[in-house]
């Protein structure tokens, strides 16, 4: 993406206990003013978690304030409004209808996000706003539903964990709607030992690392500074923005000791999360204890700032912008973990860049950019299955990616990758297919002809040699589609396995397929992708 004249954008961010919006202007010189940021409660998880179901009022609430913020972006002129959805959502059986909702009463399109990205996302966010460079730092965040826990430096998350502890959902697990008097010592118990349980893997895992720093983003760990702030206590003298585990200790003590009404009127709470805050204490005072961290230092950054700093990262000239976008090292890592050919994946991608481009010069189709992308990312792992079986590798293809935790991809980005390199061989997309059969028709569509697209590309690198240099799609009918290849050996093979598999070109375009053979070149050189991850 090029940034030429200026743009505003919205983001969104759909939590299980509230929603966030940040709009931003971006300028071509390279620099952005954030023009508002609101943020409503909707307790969108409230009742949820026992059954996983969203229930009917949360949806509508949810609803209101979603599209009051898409009201809000509009009237700045937002040209892109960048909607996520976390842990409820994520988690919630039914939760096709709170996104239909949304997308015809919003206008707005919710991607839900997986929770290692959740935890990418706030740590892009949290450590865009600090200077820690090379150090080792700690971060959580403590949502309504999930925990986020992060290592990472300035570059590089090294650890991404997103735990089911969360202020909402461990409060309904473990404490009764009824319970409006302090917390009894057992219900405290509970939790904690709920917490230890939960945590104990990644606590294992962070001790590996040597950290020099915490921090902690989220309503729940800003109200909880708040509170210590409030206190003013003379033998714990408070240091504005970090809380000490002392200081932690004694609020929890305190919080747990009221009754709901008390906990209302504590100062610098905010009485909506009186009910959910004992718990929120508890997990953070939980994992500081496990983690031997002594203090966190809170920060007011967030998940929505994650996305402007992703978003900005793949504009050239933001001082964002990396050499390799995290998409692309994330695909980069998984291809690489699963020990595919490398050449032939690359080889692979190129070709079927080039028959994209020149199907879509030639009106054979009219898919955006981003399913450009998905092809790119699809045919460098189509073969990523193979490290398991040669036999079935297409499944198991399909397998590895929707299981991977690919980073900056919503579930359904990850969901047409791995479907389209499900089907590089053997059969083409079926109605009733798994995976395939929850997607809208225009993404089944889009689907199709990138899964054919491949398919083609894949039989023209059979040899694994790159002999086929180039190839392209034109037509001058609406009948017939001509492929022309150029190669620089024999390619009897390749159009041997084009010819076997036309029935499914003509399924996808509704053209017959013709073939010319430009004469062979002996250069060895091969054609350069407009993109290459």
């Amino acid at each position: 993406m090029e940034l030429t004249e200026s743009r505003t954008v919205a983001f969104i961010d759909l939590g299980t206990n509230s929603a966030r919006l940040m709009v931003v202007k971006l300028n071509p010189n390279y620099s952005y003013a954030v023009l508002t940021r609101q943020k409503e409660a909707v307790r969108l998880g409230e009742g949820e978690f026992a059954e996983n179901l969203l229930t009917t009022p949360a949806i509508e609430r949810t609803v209101a304030v979603v599209s009051g913020m898409a009201e809000i972006a509009r009237s700045f002129s937002s040209v892109e409004i960048i909607a996520v959805a976390t842990s409820a959502t994520r988690d919630a059986r039914n939760r096709d209808d709170l996104i239909h909702r949304v997308r015809e009463e919003a206008g707005v399109e919710i991607k839900v996000i997986s929770g290692p990205e959740e935890a990418r996302l706030i740590w892009l966010g949290v450590s865009s706003g600090v200077d820690i460079d090379s150090e080792k730092c700690l971060f959580i965040d403590i949502g309504g539903g999930s925990t986020e826990i992060i290592v990472g430096d300035q570059r590089k998350a090294h650890l991404l964990r997103s735990l089911k502890l969360g202020a909402i959902r461990t409060t309904n697990l473990f404490i009764p709607p009824d319970l409006t008097g302090p917390v009894p010592d057992p219900v405290i118990q509970m939790i904690r030992k709920d917490i230890r349980g939960r945590a104990s893997h990644t606590v294992r895992n962070i001790k590996e690392f040597t950290i020099q720093q915490a921090f902690g983003s989220s309503g729940t760990i800003s109200s909880l500074e708040a509170i210590v702030a409030s206190q003013k206590n003379p033998l714990l003298p408070h240091q504005p923005g970090i809380i000490t585990i002392q200081e932690l200790r004694s609020v929890v003590q305190l919080l747990c000791s009221l009754s709901l009404h008390d906990r209302r009127s504590v100062n610098g709470i905010n009485p909506d999360r009186a009910d959910i805050i004992v718990v929120g204490g508890l997990i953070l005072e939980t994992l500081l204890e496990l983690t031997g961290i002594t203090s966190i230092q809170v920060s007011s950054r967030s998940l929505r700032d994650g996305m402007l700093v992703d978003y900005l990262s793949r504009i050239p000239g933001f001082p964002h912008a990396q050499p390799m976008s995290v998409r692309d090292s994330s695909i980069r890592l998984l291809g690489r973990s699963c020990h595919i050919d490398e050449s032939h994946a690359d080889h692979v991608s190129c070709l079927a860049l080039s028959l994209f481009d020149s199907a879509k010069a030639a009106n054979l189709h009219n898919l955006p950019e981003s399913a450009r992308e998905i092809l790119l990312y699809a045919t460098y792992l189509h073969d990523a299955g193979q490290f398991i079986s040669f036999s079935g590798h297409h499944q198991h293809s399909y397998y590895v990616i929707m299981h991977a935790p690919l980073l900056g991809f919503v579930e359904e980005e990850i969901l047409m990758i791995a479907l389209v390199a499900r089907y590089h061989r053997k059969k083409m997309p079926r109605s009733k297919d798994p995976g395939y059969a929850q997607l809208d028709n225009e993404s089944k569509q889009t689907v199709k002809i990138l899964a054919q697209l491949l398919r083609m590309a894949e039989n023209l690198d059979r040899s694994h040699d790159g002999r086929v240099q180039s190839a392209s799609l034109s037509s001058s009918d609406q009948r017939n589609a001509m492929l022309s290849i150029n190669c620089r050996t024999d390619c009897t093979l390749e159009q041997w396995a084009i010819l076997g598999d036309l029935k499914s070109f003509e399924q996808t375009f509704a053209r017959t397929l013709l073939i010319h053979i430009s004469p062979q070149n002996n250069s060895s050189s091969l054609p350069a992708c407009v993109k290459k991850l």
